[in-house]
């Protein structure tokens, strides 16, 4: 026969079970709203996140003004790499392929020799800061722009061989979203070709890394 006592403990068994199930439930259903959060949250994200690669040989010519009026046209698929006047102008035909405005930082630059995909980026504090933002609308083209002016700058003896000598040289541009995230480096290697008497340099995508993300590789 169940006493006054049995009946308390059952009671207390029931509550504590019911207690229970109602904790797992609960745990389950924060569990599952936090994962869809982060899918919410990745697919946000990979809608605002650009992509640059070179242009298409077909893509528009592009007018490019420096700021002390040095001027350059810029066919697709190609760079812009000039010695002028003691200073040294360079520039890239780009095209955004990610879905999301892409927004240059900086850049570096690497000459002497050319790194292999394994050779790591430069390090992001080195990269020298766009003195204007660059943008580059999804799906559309554009261009990354930079100059060298002064002959002490520790870029300068490279280049100006690399371009008087019609020598390869690497160029890594720093860029994100629109909100500042997602920042992504792009390797490009510079390579010459001479057309008649001309010198044509063609830009090509060597690798992408993810900064503030988990690299796929």
């Amino acid at each position: 026969m169940i006493t006054t006592t049995d009946w308390a403990t059952v009671a207390s068994f029931a509550t504590a079970l019911g207690t229970l199930v109602l904790a797992v439930a609960t745990f389950s259903a924060v569990r599952s709203s936090n994962r869809s959060a982060r899918i919410a949250e990745e697919a946000f994200k990979v809608n605002l996140r650009p992509v640059l690669v070179t242009s298409r040989l077909d893509d528009p010519i592009q007018k490019i003004r420096w700021v002390d009026d040095h001027w350059a046209q810029l066919p697709g698929s190609q760079g812009s790499v000039e010695f002028v006047d003691g200073s040294i102008y360079l520039a890239i035909s780009l095209r955004n392929v990610g879905p999301g405005l892409a927004v240059t930082i900086g850049w570096s630059a690497l000459v002497g020799y050319r790194p292999s995909a394994e050779f790591p980026h430069a390090d992001p504090e080195n990269f020298r800061t766009q003195t204007r933002d660059l943008y580059v609308a999804p799906g559309d083209v554009g261009f990354w722009q930079a100059a060298i002016r002064e002959s002490d700058d520790p870029y300068y003896p490279g280049l100006r061989k690399c371009i008087e000598e019609v020598e390869p040289f690497t160029i890594e541009l720093l860029y994100g979203d629109h909100e500042g995230g997602q920042r992504t480096i792009t390797r490009f290697g510079m390579i010459a070709r001479r057309v008649g008497d001309e010198t044509k340099w063609f830009p090509a995508v060597a690798r992408h890394w993810s900064l503030d993300r988990p690299d796929p590789r």
